[in-house]
C-alpha cells in the first residue's frame, strides 16, 4: 500500500509549521510521532478542527497520561444497531425518520441524550463517551466487521481483531498468569472473519457457547450435559487406575510429566477454582436479578467476573441487530435489555472499582438507515449504513460525559471529520499500553503494525484526544 508523508499534505505543514512554534524543534517529527505524544486528535483536533485552525487545536493539548487500563469488555451489537434509535437520537427528524421511537432520554449532562429506551444507560452518562461520527462506507456485513474490528479494508491478508492483538501484547508473553484464556468470547464466534487472522489459533479465542443464563451454564470443554462435579471426580479417578503405563514410568519421562501437568491443568478448569468463574450461581439472585435474567444480562455479568479474575479481552457477541424488518417491534424488546445489562454493568465496574482499569466498548459494524422502509417488504424496516454510526467507550482512563462528533439532524452524515475505525482502535491500545506503532509478527516477514498508518484513503489511527 502506498503511503503519504506528512510534508506532502500542506495541511501537516502548517501543524510542522505550530510544532516549531511550541519549541518542538530538533528532529524532523513524523506524523505518528505527534500522534504518540498526544498532538494530534481526531475528535475536533485533527487537522486543526476546520474553523479553529492548526494553532488553536494544537497548543493546549498535553501528552497522553499514563496507561491505565489492563482488560477491555467489547460489546458487539451483531447486525448493526441503529445510531439514532441508541447513542445518537433525532427526535426532531419526523416520523419518516423516527418512526415511533420519537423522544429521547435526558441524561445527567447537558445536551447529552440517548435514545428514549434506554433511559437506564442515560442515568449512567457520567461513565461513558458517545461517539457519533464513526464512519467507513462499506454496507456489507463481513466488510464491515472486519474494518471495525481491525481498523483495516479488506486485502491478501487476513489481519486480526482488537481481541487477538490485545492477546498477543497482554496474554502470555507479557507474563499473563492463570488458567483462563487471555481472549474469552461470550458466546459464540462471529463467524465473519477469523478473528485471530494471521496470527494464528494461539490468538483465536475461547469461545464459551452454551447460555450463561441457563440453569447450568454449559462451557464448552469445562462443563459437560448431564455429568455432575461427583462423576467427573469418578471418572479422573477411574482413568489414574486404568494408567498403570503412567505409574511405572512417573517422573521419568518429561512428555508424560507434560502430558500430567496437561491432564492437572484441565481438571483445575473443570473442578477446581478457575472454572468456577463461570459458574453464576455463586452470585446472589438480587444481582443477577439486577442485571437481568436473560442472555445478555447475565453476560455482563459474567464479563465482570472474567475481568476481576484478569482476563484481558471478552467479547459480548450479542445478536440480533439486523433488523431488516419489523425494526421497532425488535428494539422494544432488545434495547431495554441492552440498557439494563450495559447500565449495570457500568455502575458494578465503578462500584468495585474496575471501571478505571476497565475498557468498555459497545457498538456494531455500522449503523441502519435513518430513514425507515416503511414499503413492502421491509414493512418498518432498517437497512445497513457505514456512512455514520456511533459507539460508547467508557472506563480506562476515557473520559465520561462527552460526546465526540455528530452527524446531521436526520442522522444521514456526519458533520465535520469523521472517525475512522482504526483511531477508535488506536486509542483503546493506548489505554492498555500497546504502541499503535507496535510491529506485529507476520509469518512472511512483513513489517506490519499493530494500527495502519495513513494508506489508501484511510487516515491515520490517532487517539482520541478529546475523551482521554
Amino acid at each position: 500500500m502506498s503511503s503519504l508523508h506528512h510534508s506532502e499534505d500542506p495541511r501537516l505543514w502548517n501543524l510542522d509549521a505550530e510544532f516549531r512554534l511550541l519549541g518542538l524543534r530538533g528532529a524532523p517529527m513524523t506524523r505518528r510521532e505527534a500522534i504518540r505524544l498526544g498532538l494530534l486528535g481526531s475528535a475536533g483536533l485533527l487537522f486543526g478542527a476546520s474553523a479553529l485552525g492548526a494553532r488553536a487545536a494544537v497548543a493546549p493539548v498535553a501528552p497522553l497520561p499514563r496507561p491505565r487500563a489492563k482488560s477491555v469488555i467489547q460489546i458487539w451489537l451483531w447486525g448493526g444497531p441503529c445510531h439514532i434509535d441508541t447513542f445518537d437520537p433525532k427526535p426532531g427528524a419526523g416520523s419518516e425518520f423516527t418512526g415511533p421511537l420519537n423522544s429521547a432520554a435526558n441524561s445527567r449532562i447537558p445536551g447529552m441524550q440517548l435514545g428514549e429506551l434506554l433511559p437506564l444507560l442515560a442515568g449512567q452518562a457520567d461513565k461513558y463517551a458517545l461517539i457519533r461520527n464513526l464512519s467507513h462506507n462499506s454496507n456489507a456485513h463481513e466488510t464491515a466487521s472486519y474494518m471495525v474490528q481491525t481498523g483495516r479494508a479488506a486485502g491478501r491478508d487476513v489481519f486480526p481483531g482488537a481481541g487477538a492483538v490485545v492477546s498477543l501484547f497482554k496474554g502470555y508473553e507479557a507474563g499473563y498468569k492463570g488458567l483462563l484464556p487471555p481472549y474469552i468470547v461470550l458466546t459464540e464466534l462471529q463467524g465473519r472473519f477469523s478473528e485471530a487472522g494471521f496470527l494464528g489459533q494461539r490468538y483465536k479465542p475461547f469461545a464459551t457457547g452454551g447460555d450463561p443464563a441457563a440453569n447450568r451454564f454449559v462451557v464448552e470443554g469445562v462443563v459437560a450435559p448431564g455429568i455432575d462435579d461427583q462423576r467427573q471426580h469418578d471418572r479422573r479417578d477411574l482413568l489414574h487406575r486404568l494408567n498403570t503405563f503412567g505409574r511405572a514410568t512417573s517422573g521419568n519421562d518429561p512428555r508424560l510429566a507434560a502430558l500430567a501437568q496437561c491432564e492437572t491443568e484441565a481438571y483445575e478448569m473443570i473442578l477446581g477454582d478457575a472454572g468456577k468463574v463461570f459458574d453464576l450461581g455463586q452470585e446472589k439472585d438480587t444481582e443477577r436479578e439486577r442485571y437481568g435474567r436473560n442472555t445478555f444480562g447475565q453476560s455482563c455479568l459474567l464479563a465482570r467476573r472474567l475481568v476481576e479474575r484478569g482476563v484481558p479481552y471478552v467479547t459480548i457477541n450479542y445478536k440480533g441487530w439486523d433488523t431488516h424488518k419489523q425494526h421497532f417491534q425488535i428494539m422494544r424488546r432488545k434495547l431495554p435489555e441492552f440498557d439494563r445489562g450495559l447500565a449495570t454493568l457500568l455502575a458494578d465496574l465503578s462500584d468495585r472499582g474496575l471501571l478505571d482499569q476497565t475498557v468498555v466498548w459497545a457498538g456494531g459494524e455500522f449503523g441502519r438507515t435513518p430513514r425507515v422502509l416503511w414499503e413492502a417488504p421491509w414493512n418498518g424496516g432498517r437497512g445497513h449504513y457505514g456512512q455514520v454510526f456511533s459507539s460508547l467507550v467508557a472506563g480506562g482512563g476515557f473520559r465520561g460525559g462527552q460526546v465526540v462528533g455528530a452527524s446531521d439532524a436526520r442522522g444521514e452524515a456526519v458533520v465535520g471529520p469523521s472517525v475512522h475505525p482504526a483511531e477508535l482502535i488506536a486509542s483503546i491500545y493506548g489505554r492498555l499500553g500497546i504502541d499503535p506503532d507496535a510491529r506485529l509478527p507476520h509469518p512472511e516477514g512483513l513489517d506490519v503494525r499493530a494500527v495502519p498508518p495513513l494508506a489508501d484513503g484511510v487516515r491515520a489511527a490517532n487517539p482520541l484526544a478529546a475523551i482521554l
